[in-house]
């Protein structure tokens, strides 16, 4: 008989947030509230648009390596379909809560609607540390999870995607555990896949791309020279590397770059394309020759700079630092990193903002041209890619840009105009209020 770890859990309290103000779901609701206050929103569509539609909880009994059973505790919320089944990505983390995760849920909404495809919004998540489990242990870890919701997925109900701490690999088994319950392959119920399993090309660099294409397009409007402008990064992952290597690629120099460890400024430039590399195979930025001098978590926000991408964790710019974040372009690769109290200070500042689920939407929309592409079995080329993703990020720049000359609106407000705008529309339409 396999042994249990004996640590107790209160399953009453396991993810769940406190109340503070920096709670990102209660930051999600107070932003609903303020547009819904803008579009004079019927209340009852206004009041089901402040919570998700379902929630599922999970219990998640893995072997482990030694022979005991460790029980984890995840969960996947589908916040509103109202535009097309829910998409959104699973992260794995040891801090994960159910209102970070319903936060995400409601902003990957606001984002599907925003660049204007036919998804709503979701997420899910799984509290562990993944750097303390075996590859043998995450494997099963994925699988207990879509064994849990793989009734409450699929291609036209929920389409699961790789998120913090999770991959293409761990994609892969999810999608044939999936496919193992079902007695059938269905290679779009999940995004984000290798390409050897229905994924996409271009989805590897999609979300810093995005990001690329609304720093040209904001530059643009600001008669910004790209050429030589200066670039802090904050986080270099995935999202924040590509972010730097395809602005470095339009004449843009990184300045400062920051990871997990640590923070670093040079003034003559850091190689972001070189970084890039150094860090896909050292998986840190420390030890990189050229990084420059060191600086604190906080200062890396702060120096001189053209563009300031915070790519990394929520609430980094809040109302006690605000004043000295001063860049031209605010471009936002991470999910919330801007409290609601700094937005108008930013926005009387002169700071251009590229809001969260518009900056970083180039990821949902290069998975949604990989289900288009899974549900007709046929797969498009990278420059094809390349060419829909920027038509779709360019015209959900424009509309946000728009509205926001129009009510005269810091730029979050006027992301959330667009896209709560177009959910609520399909809610009426559909009778929901």
């Amino acid at each position: 008989m396999s042994k249990v770890h004996p640590e107790s859990v209160d399953f009453h309290a396991v993810g769940v947030s406190s109340d503070s103000e920096l709670n990102p779901f209660r930051i999600v609701q107070r932003q609903v509230d303020e547009a819904a206050q803008h579009l004079k929103l019927d209340p009852g569509i206004h009041e089901l648009l402040r919570w998700p539609l379902r929630e599922i909880h999970v219990s998640l009994p893995v072997r482990m390596d030694d022979g005991s059973t460790r029980v984890f505790q995840g969960f996947r919320v589908q916040y509103n379909d109202a535009r097309g089944p829910s998409k959104g990505g699973i992260r794995f983390h040891p801090e994960e809560t159910i209102d970070d995760v319903r936060a995400l849920a409601a902003w990957m909404t606001w984002k599907c609607a925003l660049v204007d495809i036919p998804l709503g919004g979701g997420k899910g998540g799984i509290i562990c540390d993944p750097r303390t489990l075996s590859s043998g242990e995450l494997e099963r870890l994925a699988r207990a999870y879509i064994r849990q919701i793989g009734h409450n997925i699929g291609l036209i109900k929920d389409v699961p995607a790789p998120d913090v701490n999770t991959n293409a690999q761990i994609m892969a088994w999810m999608v044939d555990e999936f496919a193992f319950m079902h007695g059938y392959n269905e290679f779009g119920v999940i995004t984000g896949k290798p390409i050897a399993l229905g994924g996409s090309l271009g989805r590897e660099d999609a979300t810093g791309r995005g990001l690329m294409l609304t720093v040209r397009e904001a530059a643009k409007k600001l008669n910004l020279d790209l050429k030589g402008a200066r670039m802090v990064v904050q986080g270099f992952g995935n999202v924040g590397s590509w972010a730097a290597v395809l602005l470095q690629d339009l004449g843009c120099k990184l300045v400062g770059v920051a990871d997990v460890s640590g923070a670093w400024a040079n003034p003559n430039g850091i190689d972001a394309s070189a970084l890039q590399a150094y860090v896909k195979e050292k998986k840190v930025a420390a030890g990189f020759a050229g990084l420059g001098n060191p600086v604190g978590s906080e200062e890396i926000l702060e120096l001189p700079c053209e563009i300031l991408a915070p790519a990394a964790l929520h609430n980094q710019i809040r109302k006690d630092n605000v004043a000295r974040i001063k860049p031209r372009i605010l471009a936002e690769g991470a999910n919330g990193p801007t409290t609601p109290d700094a937005d108008p200070i930013l926005h009387q500042n002169g700071v251009y903002v590229i809001p969260d689920f518009l900056c970083n939407a180039g990821g949902v929309t290069v998975s949604y041209f990989e289900m288009v592409q899974n549900t007709y079995n046929f797969y498009w080329d990278l420059p094809t890619v390349h060419e829909r993703l920027e038509q779709k990020m360019v015209a959900a720049f424009n509309a946000v840009h728009d509205m926001s000359q129009k009510y005269n609106a810091h730029k979050r407000l006027a992301a959330y105009l667009v896209a709560i705008n177009r959910v609520a529309e399909a809610m009426r339409l559909r009778g929901w209020a």
